[in-house]
């Protein structure tokens, strides 16, 4: 996939310049150790032009990852917002995937360096799974323990984790794949929140052993504006494989279909689903 031509311009560290001549030094901690943070989003085509989803909560969040990873951060939420409008602007993009990137610079020690860098671009990009129906499979890799690192804060070093299980997956011919937690929990997926339905209730992971999705609160907010049951709580794989139906949602996925969990099928049709009626809801609220 091409994220870039000789037109594209990035914001990088306070300057305009051409993707293609961005640099970076092959000193920076985070090539070295993961300490990086960063943000997907998406911007929409809608009636007023682009629109960011949920901008304000992407940057708060990306502010909060620079903070417990020890990232100074020096850009407030609506100067970020401001970068990221401008960055679709000169690019010419509406529908596009936004990728800020915060990250430290030269220091081999494992101790925070004074000189952080920030990094804004976007792209065209379709869905995650593009559209399609999904086939899943347990991971043998679980989500890290929530005492080993900041699970709540997107960082560069945690997506190791998401590489091995996605791969995984790929490798024994699932499309994607569901890990479990510390304490052998269902968590989530290697870039996605997990919801599943039984019954006429919907079921999720609760915070603390996963991260906590823009995209997963949004969908709170459908489930609850709708009047749909709904429980946060613990559950284990096989509670999920006797689930009527379940779904991954997130920024790049969006509200993704699942239709088995290690090739057990899920009974109800996607369209009979409550996951349905939250995608719908979903993509009206985005084009809004």
């Amino acid at each position: 996939m091409n994220y870039y031509n000789e037109k594209t311009e990035v914001y990088l560290n306070g300057n305009w310049v051409p993707a293609s001549s961005a640099t970076t030094s092959l000193y920076d901690q985070t090539l070295h150790y993961g300490t990086g943070v960063f943000e997907g989003i998406r911007s929409y085509k809608t009636p007023n032009g682009a629109k960011i989803f949920k901008a304000k909560e992407h940057f708060e969040r990306l502010q909060y990852s620079a903070k417990v990873m020890h990232l100074d951060l020096n850009l407030s939420v609506d100067e970020l917002i401001d970068l990221t409008y401008e960055t679709l602007k000169r690019n010419n993009l509406e529908d596009a995937y936004i990728r800020p990137l915060v990250w430290a610079g030269p220091n081999m020690s494992l101790t925070p360096t004074t000189n952080v860098y920030v990094f804004i671009c976007a792209w065209e990009w379709g869905k995650l799974h593009g559209g399609g129906h999904i086939r899943v499979m347990t991971s043998s890799y679980r989500r890290p323990d929530p005492k080993s690192c900041h699970v709540s804060a997107k960082a560069v070093g945690h997506y190791v984790n998401s590489i091995l299980a996605t791969t995984e997956a790929k490798q024994n011919g699932f499309d994607d794949a569901l890990l479990t937690d510390a304490n052998g929990n269902v968590a989530e997926g290697p870039g996605a929140n997990f919801f599943f339905q039984k019954g006429k209730t919907l079921f999720t992971s609760p915070l603390g052993n996963i991260l906590p999705g823009i995209t997963r609160a949004t969908v709170l907010e459908i489930a609850k504006k709708r009047g749909f049951d709904l429980q946060e709580r613990y559950f284990k794989v096989d509670e999920v494989k006797d689930a009527d139906s379940a779904f991954f949602v997130g920024t790049a996925a969006e509200v993704a279909c699942i239709t088995s969990l290690d090739n057990v099928p899920f009974t109800v049709k996607w369209e009979d689903s409550l996951g349905y009626i939250v995608s719908n809801d979903y993509q009206q609220l985005i084009r809004i």
